[in-house]
């Protein structure tokens, strides 16, 4: 990523990919450095933390190879709550939100949510928590513009996906210039491209918010190796700031 004249890799960041885990023999993330566990709740409800990492339905490693490909350099963190049929807890994703902020991983993406609003006082405490200890937070909003969290939470960097967006551009849809009535769940969102690309350049298997996100945690990692020392919040400043803002006339609402 280009950011004030230079190029940046995000080199010396580590991303945390709370997910289904990462498959390291895929040939998209040959040489990565990738490192991880699998969490588990134990009947007291503490998160007990295993070292098999391994995607066992595909999703996890698709996020992975699209952090890679925007953040060529970055260390992967795989933090594995979900098996093959993809189903997870609020108390899984707060338990991963925790360990990838305790692992210093100064970006974590979560390509999940949950519409529960009785689990958002969790999620946010544990977002407010990670920020605190230095790591920007990204999760996916909900596909059809319905409520879910952290997405929603205003500590979390909360990603939309359009199909127009290319891969190196995003906008942000700063609320204090466009009212909700206007720009509806967008508003306080950050829109960009949702699509899975394969090598040949066709769409992969997953498409959605979940890959917006992912690509710009690659965008984070790179901002992270870019401006060492920042604080989270002064990372999702430029952010912000590195964003494109919307006209009505394209259309996005």
């Amino acid at each position: 990523m280009r950011y004030r004249g230079k190029e940046y890799t995000g080199k010396g960041v580590r991303v945390a990919v709370i997910d289904s885990g990462i498959d390291r023999s895929d040939p998209r993330l040959k040489g990565v450095q990738i490192e991880g566990w699998y969490i588990e709740l134990g009947a007291t409800g503490h998160a007990l933390l295993k070292s098999d990492f391994e995607d066992e339905n595909g999703h996890g490693t698709e996020i992975a190879a699209a952090i890679h490909k925007i953040a060529p350099d970055a260390t992967l963190v795989a933090v594995k709550i979900m098996g093959e049929r993809l189903r997870t807890s609020a108390e899984l994703m707060a338990a991963g939100i925790e360990t990838s902020a305790n692992s210093k991983c100064q970006v974590v993406n979560l390509s999940l949510g949950t519409p529960n609003m009785g689990k958002a006082l969790l999620l946010r405490e544990c977002v407010a928590n990670a920020v605190n200890y230095g790591s920007v937070v990204l999760s996916a909003a909900h596909p059809k513009g319905e409520r879910a969290y952290p997405a929603d939470l205003p500590e979390t960097v909360g990603v939309a996906a359009h199909p127009d967006c290319p891969i190196d551009k995003y906008y942000y849809f700063d609320p204090k210039r466009f009212s909700r009535k206007e720009w509806g769940v967008l508003s306080d969102k950050f829109l960009t491209h949702g699509y899975g690309l394969t090598k040949e350049g066709d769409t992969g298997r997953f498409r959605g918010p979940g890959l917006a996100t992912a690509y710009l945690s690659g965008t984070a990692a790179c901002l992270a190796e870019a401006m060492p020392g920042r604080t989270a919040s002064e990372l999702i400043d430029t952010l912000k700031r590195s964003a494109l803002i919307p006209v009505p006339g394209l259309g996005y609402g």
